[in-house]
């Protein structure tokens, strides 16, 4: 049943340990807000899918130890250089990494997107990246001609969780181009959005909004954060703040420069 979440906290109380989490790439809208919110809760043992890649998010996670489980076809900082906690994570073995690709991840959640218990995807053969995966079968193809295909299981999250420019009362969240979203949402048992901002009206109701417009019955909970994917970009409103990255690369290479990072932005709950 939606809701408009009364804080960013109530929100996320859906969002508990041990589940598994869907989000979104770096220009999809990241909710970054309500990442540092369920770092300072202490959330613990996620089973995290970044739909296909992820940045500062899966780092800074990764990084304070609410990761079990990762999902995911890349971990990077782009221009800034490796994701450094994820790296070491890799390293000393302290996360399960379930390697992917970016097809392949979309095959599994619109598998879950549309009720069946697997996606066919043929990319994969011969790849090394399958011979590490034992959930992914292989089998002839059931209309012959010696033609063999891969066999995805669904991934069904338990939350999927994004931020968006807008919402309206009814629950319906303006997306616009980032259609990920979507089988993010479709996909998912519950969906929780963070906005920049409350749209005055029915975003259904206008012809100009409507296409982009994710429908209400999908979202369960949306809270109001202003900035919310700070320091990441957010397609059409703002872009990313190269200062920050480039600190947080700097900090994050050792133990304790990541540690005075979650001082300063995430437990002293700094905004931009």
């Amino acid at each position: 049943m939606f809701e408009i979440a009364k804080s960013l906290d109530e929100a996320l109380s859906v969002i508990t340990d041990g589940c598994m989490l869907v989000v979104p790439r770096e220009v999809s809208g990241v909710p970054m807000e309500a990442t540092r919110a369920l770092i300072r809760r202490g959330i613990k043992n996620l089973h995290l899918v970044a739909l296909p890649t992820s940045s500062l998010q899966a780092d800074l996670l990764i990084g304070a130890g609410c990761v079990e489980t990762l999902e995911t076809s890349a971990v990077s900082l782009g221009e800034y250089g490796p994701a450094p906690r994820f790296t070491a994570a890799i390293l000393n073995g302290t996360i399960r990494m379930k390697d992917a690709t970016c097809p392949a991840l979309h095959a599994a959640l619109q598998a879950a997107e549309k009720g069946v218990p697997f996606m066919p995807l043929r990319g994969l053969i011969g790849s090394d990246v399958l011979k590490y995966r034992d959930d992914w079968k292989v089998i002839d193809s059931p209309f012959g001609d010696n033609d063999p295909i891969v066999l995805l299981p669904a991934i069904k999250p338990d939350v999927a969780l994004f931020h968006a420019a807008m919402a309206d009362r009814f629950g319906n969240v303006w997306i616009g181009r980032t259609r990920e979203l979507s089988t993010m949402a479709h996909a998912a048992e519950k969906t929780v959005v963070t906005v920049e901002r409350m749209h005055d009206g029915n975003l259904l109701d206008d012809p100009a909004l409507a296409a982009g417009t994710l429908p209400g019955f999908y979202v369960d909970s949306i809270a109001l954060a202003e900035r919310g994917a700070w320091p990441l970009p957010l397609p059409d409103q703002y872009g990313a703040d190269a200062a920050h990255l480039a600190e947080y690369a700097k900090l994050a290479a050792t133990e304790d420069g990541f540690a005075q990072y979650l001082g300063k932005h995430v437990y002293a709950k700094q905004v931009a």
